[in-house]
C-alpha cells in the first residue's frame, strides 16, 4: 500500500454522532488527521474524547457518520482487524502482561503480522524461525529506541508506572503503525515522567514518521507536542486550530480552561 503523501489526510471522522439509550456521548463530531503531525483531542471528562477513540478503534460503532483511513471506511471493518490495517493503541489503564517480561510484552505487539501458519509454528518451521528473528530483531529496535535496555529481561509487574506507559507505547510501535492512537499518555506521571513522554512523542513523530493522534488532558505536554488540537465538549467540537488558536477560544476559556493560568499554560514554547 502506498503511503499518503504528506499533505493529505491520514484519517478523517466526518459528521460523527454516537448514542448510549438517552445520552448523545458524541455529537456531529468532524475533523481530518494530516499524515505526519500530532493531532490533540481536548476537554473536561464526559467530553466525548474517548469515546472517538473507541469509534476509530471500532469497539463503538457509530450512530451516524463515517471514519475513513487511508481511503477506507473504517466503519466497515471488523475491530481485529484494526491492527492488521495500520492503526495501533494504548490505553489511559495499562493494559500489559504483567507477568511476562518488558521483551515478550513488546513481541506480542510485533505478533501482529505474522503471517505463518498453526502448523508452521507448532513444528517451528524455518519460515516461523525466520519471522521469529525478525520480531525480536525489530522489539529490540524498540528498546533501544525507548531506551528500555535496562528493563529489557524484567517481569512487568515490578516496573514503575512511567515506566509501564513507555512499555505500552513500545509494545504498540512494534506493530508497526501508520497511525498511534495515545490515549492520556501522561496520566499518572510525574513533571519529569511528563517531559520524557513528551520527547518519546516527537520522536515518534520525527525519527520513525508515524502520525499520532493523542487524548490528553495535561496543557503543558498538549503545547509542546501538538501540531493542531481539537476542544470538546459535551460530545461536541468546540474548535479546532493550532494550541495558539484553540487557547484564545472563547467558548474554550469558558468550557474547559476556566482560568487565565490555565490559558497562559496551553501557550507553545518559543
Amino acid at each position: 500500500m502506498t503511503a499518503p503523501a504528506m499533505n493529505e489526510f491520514l484519517l478523517s471522522a466526518k459528521n460523527l454522532s454516537v448514542r448510549f439509550g438517552g445520552v448523545l456521548a458524541v455529537n456531529d463530531v468532524s475533523f481530518d488527521v494530516k499524515q505526519g503531525e500530532v493531532f490533540t483531542l481536548i476537554g473536561p471528562n464526559g467530553a466525548g474524547k474517548t469515546t472517538v477513540f473507541n469509534l476509530i478503534s471500532r469497539i463503538y460503532t457509530p450512530t451516524s457518520g463515517e471514519i475513513t483511513y487511508l481511503g477506507k471506511k473504517l466503519t466497515d471493518q471488523a475491530p481485529h482487524n484494526i491492527a492488521e490495517l495500520g492503526i495501533a493503541r494504548t490505553f489511559q489503564n495499562i493494559e500489559l502482561f504483567e507477568h511476562a517480561t518488558v521483551l515478550h510484552n513488546l513481541l506480542i505487539g510485533g505478533h501482529t503480522h505474522r503471517k505463518t501458519g498453526f502448523w508452521s509454528e507448532v513444528f517451528f518451521t524455518p519460515k516461523t524461525m525466520k519471522a521469529e528473528i525478525e520480531a525480536r530483531e525489530k522489539a529490540e529496535k524498540i528498546i533501544d529506541f525507548l531506551d528500555l535496555q535496562h528493563y529489557r529481561d524484567s517481569l512487568v509487574a515490578g516496573l514503575p508506572y512511567g515506566v509501564r506507559k513507555v512499555v505500552e507505547m513500545g509494545r504498540a510501535l512494534c506493530t508497526e503503525p501508520k497511525l498511534l492512537l495515545l490515549d492520556e499518555p501522561s496520566s499518572g506521571l510525574n513533571v519529569e515522567e511528563t517531559d520524557d513522554m513528551a520527547f518519546w512523542i516527537q520522536d515518534i513523530k520525527n525519527e520513525l514518521g508515524i502520525t499520532v493522534l493523542m487524548v490528553e488532558h495535561d496543557m503543558s505536554l498538549v503545547s509542546k507536542v501538538s501540531d493542531r488540537v481539537v476542544a470538546m465538549n459535551q460530545g461536541a467540537v468546540l474548535a479546532m486550530g493550532t494550541p495558539r488558536e484553540v487557547q484564545n477560544d472563547p467558548g474554550v476559556i469558558e468550557a474547559y480552561l476556566g482560568s487565565i493560568d490555565d490559558v497562559s499554560s496551553l501557550r507553545r514554547s518559543a
